[in-house]
């Protein structure tokens, strides 16, 4: 079965809308734990807009399945992720100033960035991950710089099942399928959502993870956090 990790970024901007601390990130973490998710994932920017580092903190001990930090590997998130030292680290190459992940990484262009990051995060026992568009040259370029995984950009996929165009999913297939032959594991994220993940799972070959935050976070809002992951479990399975 395809791991749920849940991404709490939204839990931390509503909280961050009023101040204080209601919602808690800490607590809202534990609740998707034990309502099934078998991980969380933060990704805190250099302006802390959502989650801050000292969320990322907070939750290292709370976290009892799997911990996903996900960010651009600038001086101050890698010293982070060394401090914490998730179960894994997702390597986004965001802007500063990026709304949102916005592009995977040109792994051959960055090779050599990517490589000595990498070999840094994994020589402390950290599992390392590479967020990467559905492109073959670019899975084969993340396997050069000695990643265990990579994950999948997936909001190509996401807006052209919307509009009912199935066959944009043969990017994802064919991706999955090369990283399977190359000994690369898969995570996948971004706009997957209740409507497209049962889709989507079914026809990437070897998909561990999938990382879900915006459209579960929204989803809970109608049908309750708990239904909500229940319902993601059961179109992983």
């Amino acid at each position: 079965m395809t791991k749920l990790s849940v991404n709490i970024n939204k839990i931390a901007t509503l909280r961050n809308s009023r101040g204080g601390n209601t919602p808690n990130v800490v607590q809202f973490a534990k609740d998707v734990q034990r309502f099934g998710a078998e991980g969380v994932t933060v990704h805190p920017r250099p302006d802390e807009r959502h989650i801050k580092y000292q969320d990322t903190r907070d939750l290292k001990p709370e976290v009892y399945t799997e911990f996903n930090v996900e960010g651009n590997p600038i001086s101050s998130f890698m010293d982070l992720v060394l401090e914490v030292k998730p179960t894994q680290v997702t390597l986004v190459p965001d802007a500063v100033d990026a709304l949102t992940s916005n592009a995977g990484w040109d792994t051959i262009k960055h090779k050599d960035f990517l490589t000595e990051v990498i070999s840094e995060f994994k020589s402390n026992g950290i599992r390392t991950s590479i967020f990467v568009d559905p492109v073959l040259q670019m899975v084969e370029g993340a396997k050069a710089t000695g990643t265990d995984r990579i994950e999948l950009y997936t909001e190509s996929f996401a807006h052209q099942y919307s509009l009912g165009n199935m066959e944009a999913i043969i990017p994802f297939t064919k991706a999955a399928e090369l990283s399977n032959d190359i000994g690369l594991g898969v995570n996948a994220g971004h706009d997957l959502s209740l409507d497209n993940i049962k889709f989507f799972k079914d026809h990437v070959p070897g998909l561990l993870e999938v990382s879900i935050g915006h459209a579960l976070v929204s989803e809970s809002l109608y049908l309750g956090v708990e239904n909500v992951v229940q319902m993601y479990l059961h179109k992983l399975k």
